[in-house]
């Protein structure tokens, strides 16, 4: 029992020691691991001098050459070091910060901005500091040179100082800011140190900046710290690190973060660096844009013009519906205001006895045959539309009586006889009315109010006769007949010399001699006779033909003056203008000059008409016409003076040489004492305005005797001549 006791205690003996010595190993183990882990100390750095200091993109550490050489001076000092990123603008304010153990970096001691004094380290590498320029820029002399620098680097600027008084120094912020100040012109470089420019210049923006290749001085790169007894302890023990570095590790450092490519681009240099790039693809996404909502409203457009196409065409015949005529009659009339129009209404009469005994399709084929017969005779300003059932209307340009002539054998007479020629026994009966437009129809355009007028002359056919057509206005056809005899046939008479030029001399009655004449024009219409101007003119001047005309006749008494200068004689005739030949679009004046330069003419020997009216109703243009023309030394005259209610106005307003005055004041209708009375003051007027004046339309020797009395002798009228052949004034006017 004893020697079992005695076995458990020295059991137990030896369990306590081993216990004891492993606990004493562990103790001695993490006094090692101490020993080893060293003191901390708390390295403030900046963190924008990539690759001196910078935070890691990836681990958020601050790194950097810098921060390998502090952590390898401080590991051979005994230390551990930990870097927190300024929070200070510059180190000054940093060093009263207690925070840190130790600042990053000096080039040497400086104060505080308290005011306390600062130790520092030896130097852990030189940093070369070296001038950035925009390229192919020439940097001025170091004694006029503007430099900008970081705000961070205020111990440098003052180095800078020291070594160069005369540089002047702009701080700045960032380095967006400096680059702009360098690019304005604001400086003429940038200062850094080289190793940072490494980095900053890897930004594509700054991709026309250039290191100049010499440095401009080398600053240390020192650590430093408030100048207390443990600031003193630091830098000592900091020192002993730093001595014991190689210069290989130094260099090796170096080249490890200058070979590396550690500029990362942001959005901004991304755009920069690829903006063609980007540009064409937003191109070709706006393009892609475009195209989809161009088709889009294509589509629109085309189910829109679909939609119109069928409310506005009739389903059957394929011609326009009522809703479609209505707004082409419209179109063509606003357009084509100068031509003549007729508007026909057409039905069928036996069109329900044909749908009963032939059949409804036998019907429907009648209508459209119909509808395509008669739009193959269509020009592209006539229109036609099936307004309901066997109902039509045509808009057709007047073509006198052998186009309707041709209408009705060409398209009706075949609709009449459409079945016969399929050998059935039904004939078509069709009753029309036509409707002339008149002047007023062009103004206040009214389709359903001219239909309404067609169908009124449609409805006598229907009840009195089995078929055929009526006009609703039959001297409206006729004046409508007439107006396309003169249209269609100008062009032909002016080729034929059908319209001659004729003369009316132009007399002193004091002295009896002829001193000029006024042109004037007759037709030798082939079919008409001998047609006065009254006949053609108006009409001509609605359709827009008279300027043909005038130009006609213009020429051809320009040929006759320069024939008669040929033969030493030396006439002077007056030509008409209408108000129609003088629009915004023609240069009458240039029109007279190019005339008389080819007949080589004086200009005073063709004297321009005007007519008082065409002053009253485009004052503004007609006064510069005839402005223009007196300056091409042409005498303009105002005609039928007297005729119009504006005739006191105009002498103020219109610049002319001459006034014919109208003697309508002394025709037989009203007062005539009061006429002479009127007539005596006019001329008076006239004279005292300093114009020249004639009259016209002297038709008795009375009339003649009182214009001599009130002083005015140059006379035109029936009294003396009427206007006669070229050749007969030929005989009649020898001289002038």
């Amino acid at each position: 029992m004893k020697g079992n006791i005695t076995s458990s205690i020295k059991l137990l003996l030896i369990l306590f020691l081993y216990v004891f010595l492993t606990l004493s190993c562990a103790v001695s183990s993490f006094a090692a691991a101490e020993d080893d882990q060293g003191e901390i100390l708390t390295v403030g750095a900046p963190t924008d001098r990539c690759p001196i200091f910078y935070q890691d993109a990836d681990t958020g550490e601050i790194v950097g050459i810098g921060v390998d050489l502090m952590r390898s001076a401080a590991k051979n000092a005994g230390y551990d070091v930990t870097f927190k990123s300024l929070e200070e603008a510059t180190l000054k304010d940093a060093l009263d910060n207690p925070s840190y153990d130790v600042l990053l970096p000096f080039g040497s001691a400086i104060k505080s901005t308290s005011g306390q004094t600062s130790i520092v380290s030896d130097n852990l590498l030189q940093t070369p500091f070296t001038l950035v320029t925009e390229g192919h820029h020439e940097m001025p002399p170091i004694n006029v040179l503007k430099v900008g620098m970081l705000r961070s680097l205020s111990g440098a600027a003052e180095t800078v100082h020291q070594l160069y008084p005369d540089i002047e120094i702009t701080m700045y912020d960032t380095m967006q800011e400096c680059v702009k100040a360098l690019r304005s012109k604001e400086v003429n470089a940038l200062l850094h140190n080289s190793y940072v420019w490494s980095y900053i210049l890897q930004k594509p923006s700054y991709s026309d900046l250039e290191v100049q290749p010499s440095s401009m001085f080398s600053m240390d790169f020192r650590a430093g710290t408030a100048d207390t007894s443990k600031g003193r302890e630091i830098i000592q023990r900091l020192n002993d690190g730093i001595a014991s570095m190689q210069d290989t590790e130094r260099q090796a450092v170096i080249l490890d973060y200058t070979s590396r490519r550690l500029y990362r681009m942001d959005f901004g240099d991304f755009i920069y660096k690829y903006w063609l790039f980007i540009l064409l693809i937003l191109l070709l996404f706006v393009a892609l844009i475009i195209i989809g909502v161009q088709r889009v409203h294509s589509m629109r457009r085309k189910n829109e013009e679909k939609l119109q196409q069928m409310i506005d065409h009739d389903p059957l015949t394929g011609v326009f519906s009522m809703r479609g005529f209505r707004k082409r009659v419209v179109e063509l009339l606003s357009t084509h205001p100068d031509v003549p129009y007729l508007l026909a209404y057409v039905n069928i009469k036996n069109f329900k006895f044909i749908n009963d005994s032939l059949g409804w399709d036998a019907g429907d084929e009648l209508l459209c045959y119909w509808a395509d017969k008669t739009r193959k005779t269509l020009t592209d300003t006539e229109t036609m539309c099936r307004i309901n059932a066997d109902r039509f209307a045509v808009l057709r340009c007047a073509g006198g009586d052998e186009k309707l002539k041709w209408d009705d054998s060409e398209v009706i007479d075949s609709v009449r006889t459409y079945f016969l020629d399929q050998g059935k026994k039904t004939r078509v009966q069709i009753c029309g009315g036509v409707y002339v437009l008149t002047p007023e129809d062009y103004r206040e355009i009214d389709v359903d109010h001219m239909l309404d007028l067609a169908r009124v002359a449609e409805k006598r056919v229907r009840e009195m006769r089995s078929d055929g057509y009526e006009f609703y206005n039959p001297e409206q056809w006729e004046k409508g007949k007439h107006i396309a005899e003169v249209i269609n046939q100008l062009p032909i008479a002016l080729e034929a010399g059908d319209i001659q030029v004729w003369y009316q001399p132009q007399v002193d009655y004091d002295t009896g001699s002829i001193t000029g004449a006024e042109a004037l024009c007759r037709w030798d219409h082939t079919k008409l006779g001998w047609l006065q101007p009254t006949d053609f003119i108006s009409t001509l001047e609605e359709s827009g033909l008279i300027f043909d005309l005038d130009s006609y006749v213009w020429d051809r008494v320009c040929q006759d003056l320069h024939r008669w200068n040929e033969q030493g004689i030396r006439r002077f005739v007056s030509v008409n203008v209408s108000r129609c030949d003088i629009r915004e679009d023609r240069d009458i004046p240039e029109h007279f000059h190019n005339l008389i330069s080819r007949y080589d003419l004086k200009p005073e020997q063709l004297r321009i008409e005007i007519t008082e009216t065409a002053y009253a109703e485009n004052s503004e243009l007609l006064i510069r016409t005839t402005e223009k023309l007196r300056e091409y030394g042409f005498h303009v005259e105002m005609d039928d003076f007297g005729s119009g209610y504006s005739s006191l106005h105009m002498l103020k307003e219109v610049p002319v040489d001459r006034i014919k005055l109208d003697l309508r004041f002394l025709s037989d209708a009203g007062d005539p004492e009061k006429g002479k009375i009127i007539i005596g003051y006019m001329i008076r007027m006239i004279r005292s305005l300093g114009m020249q004046m004639i009259t016209e339309g002297v038709e008795t020797k009375e009339q003649a005797e009182f214009l001599r009395s009130q002083g005015s002798s140059e006379m035109q009228g029936y009294y003396f001549y009427k206007p006669m052949p070229v050749q007969d004034f030929e005989k009649t006017a020898p001289s002038a």
